[in-house]
C-alpha cells in the first residue's frame, strides 16, 4: 500500500473518531494501535510496554505539571486581577484604552503561565465586565481577548513547545528563547491594529482618564512589577544557562506561591483546588503525549515515515512550495482538530521531512505553535472562542468576527518569519 494512502487512512480514522465524539487521546491511540496490528499482528503489540515506559520516563516532561501549577496558582489566587488593574492604569492613554490592556495583560500573563486557556479565562473574566460596562465595542473587546489569549503558547514557558521538544528531542530552553521575539512582534502588531481601529472609530473605545498622581502610578507599578520580576527571573536564568527548564519551572512555582500568599487571596482550600485542577489538566496532556508516542512508534516500525519522506522528496518541491503545503495542511487541521492533538499527530510524520529540507526544528517549532494559535481562534472548535463565550452574555458570532483581523495579522507574521527566519533563530543562537 502506498505510504500516502496509509497516512491518509490513519488521518481519516483519527478524524472519524473525533467526529464520533471520542476524546483526543483515544482518537490518536486507537489508529496507532490498529496500524501496528495490521502491519505485524499481535507480535507488533509486544513493544507497547517498552514504548509506554520510554515515552513517559522523561525528565523534560516534568516541567509540564510545574508550569501548569504556576498558572493555576495565579488564577485561583486572583492575581490576574491585580495584573490587569495595574496595566489598565499604565496604558490608559494609549489609543484603544482598556483593549490595549487586554493585549498587554494577556502577553504578561501568558509569559507567566504558558497556557492559552488560562490566559483567556483569567484576563477575560476580569476585563470583559469592565469593557462592556464602560461602553467598549463588544466585538472588538471579545476578539482582542480571544486572540490575546493565544499568546500563551508562544511566550515561554509554553506547554506546547515543551511537548514539541519532547517529540523531536529539541532543546526546550532554545525553543523558549526562539518564541520571545515572534511573541513580542505579535503583541506589538495586535496593539498597532487596536490603536489604528480606535483612531478610525473613536466611539468603539471610550477615552480613559489619565493617572491622577504619582501615588496612583506607584500603586499600578506595585501591581505589575512583581510579575515582571517573576518572568525575568524564570526566563533570564534559562537564557544565561544557570538552570534547566525543569529547575526554572520549580522556582517559578515556588515564587508564584509566595506571591499568591503575599499579594493574592490564597487560602489552603484554594491551593488544594489549584493542585486538583493541575492534576486534571496534566493528566489529559500526558495522556495525549503518550498516545502520540504510540502513533509515532507505529509509523516508525512500519517504515511509513521513511517512505513518506522519500515520497515527498521525490516530488521535488521547493522550500516555498513545501511551506505552502504545510500552510494549507495546518490551516485545515486547525479548524477541525484540537491544537495539541494536531501537533502530536503531525510532528512524528513531518520531523524527518524537515531534516531532508534542512529546516531547523527550532524555527519550525515556533511556526507550528503559531499555526496552533490560529487553530485556537478558528471556528468551529477554536477553544479560546468558547472560553470567551462562556464568560460574557454576547453571541459566539461576535467573538468569531472580532478575531478575524487578528487572523490576518498572524498570517502576516508567519510570512515575515518565513522570509526572515533569523528573527526566530537570533536569540537561541546567542544562548
Amino acid at each position: 500500500m502506498p505510504p500516502e494512502l496509509q497516512i491518509a487512512m490513519s488521518f481519516g480514522t483519527f478524524l472519524l473518531l473525533l467526529a464520533c465524539g471520542m476524546s483526543v487521546p483515544f482518537a490518536i491511540a486507537v489508529p496507532g494501535t490498529l496500524f501496528l496490528f495490521l502491519q505485524n499482528g499481535f507480535s507488533a503489540l509486544r513493544g507497547l510496554g517498552l514504548v509506554s515506559w520510554g515515552s513517559m520516563d522523561s525528565f523534560t516532561l516534568t516541567a509540564v505539571p510545574l508550569f501548569v501549577l504556576m498558572a493555576e496558582i495565579m488564577q485561583f489566587s486572583g492575581l490576574s486581577s491585580r495584573i490587569y488593574r495595574g496595566l489598565s492604569r499604565l496604558v490608559c492613554r494609549v489609543p484603544g484604552g482598556l483593549v490595549q490592556t487586554n493585549i498587554v495583560g494577556c502577553a504578561l500573563f501568558a509569559a507567566i503561565t504558558g497556557s492559552s486557556v488560562a490566559t483567556a479565562a483569567s484576563i477575560g473574566g476580569v476585563a470583559l465586565p469592565q469593557l462592556l460596562r464602560r461602553g467598549y465595542e463588544p466585538r472588538l473587546s471579545a476578539g482582542s481577548l480571544a486572540a490575546g489569549g493565544t499568546l500563551g503558547i508562544l511566550f515561554p514557558p509554553s506547554v506546547a513547545l515543551i511537548i514539541y521538544g519532547s517529540l523531536t528531542d529539541t532543546s526546550i530552553a532554545k525553543l523558549f528563547m526562539a518564541g520571545v521575539i515572534p511573541g513580542l512582534m505579535l503583541t506589538a502588531m495586535f496593539m498597532l491594529y487596536v490603536g489604528i481601529y480606535a483612531l478610525a472609530r473613536p466611539k468603539s473605545t471610550p477615552a480613559e482618564p489619565p493617572l491622577a498622581s504619582l501615588i496612583e502610578l506607584g500603586r499600578a507599578l506595585v501591581d505589575v512589577v512583581p510579575f515582571v520580576l517573576l518572568i525575568g527571573g524564570t526566563m533570564g536564568s534559562m537564557y544565561l544557562g544557570l538552570v534547566t527548564p525543569v529547575e526554572a519551572a520549580t522556582a517559578g512555582s515556588i515564587f508564584a506561591t509566595i506571591l499568591a500568599i503575599l499579594m493574592g487571596d490564597m487560602s489552603l482550600d484554594k491551593f488544594r483546588q489549584a493542585l486538583r485542577r493541575t492534576v486534571l489538566i496534566v493528566g489529559n496532556l500526558l495522556f495525549i503525549i503518550y498516545a502520540a508516542f504510540i502513533f509515532a512508534y507505529a509509523i516508525d516500525t512500519s517504515g511509513v515515515g521513511e517512505e513518506l519522506t522519500n515520497w515527498i522528496v521525490s516530488l521535488h518541491l521547493t522550500r516555498v512550495e513545501f511551506f505552502l503545503a504545510l500552510f494549507l495542511l495546518y490551516s485545515i487541521l486547525g479548524c477541525l482538530v484540537e491544537s495539541i492533538g494536531m501537533m502530536v499527530v503531525t510532528v512524528p510524520l513531518l520531523h524527518p521531512v524537515l531534516l531532508q529540507y534542512g529546516i531547523s526544528p527550532i524555527w519550525f517549532g515556533v511556526i507550528l505553535v503559531m499555526y496552533i494559535e490560529l487553530g485556537q481562534i478558528s471556528p468551529p472548535i477554536g477553544i479560546n472562542l468558547f472560553v470567551i463565550q462562556s464568560i460574557w452574555t454576547g453571541v459566539l458570532r461576535d467573538v468569531v468576527l472580532g478575531t478575524m483581523p487578528f487572523h490576518v495579522i498572524m498570517f502576516v507574521l508567519l510570512l515575515i518569519l518565513s522570509v526572515w527566519p533569523d528573527l526566530v533563530m537570533w536569540l537561541p543562537g546567542r544562548m
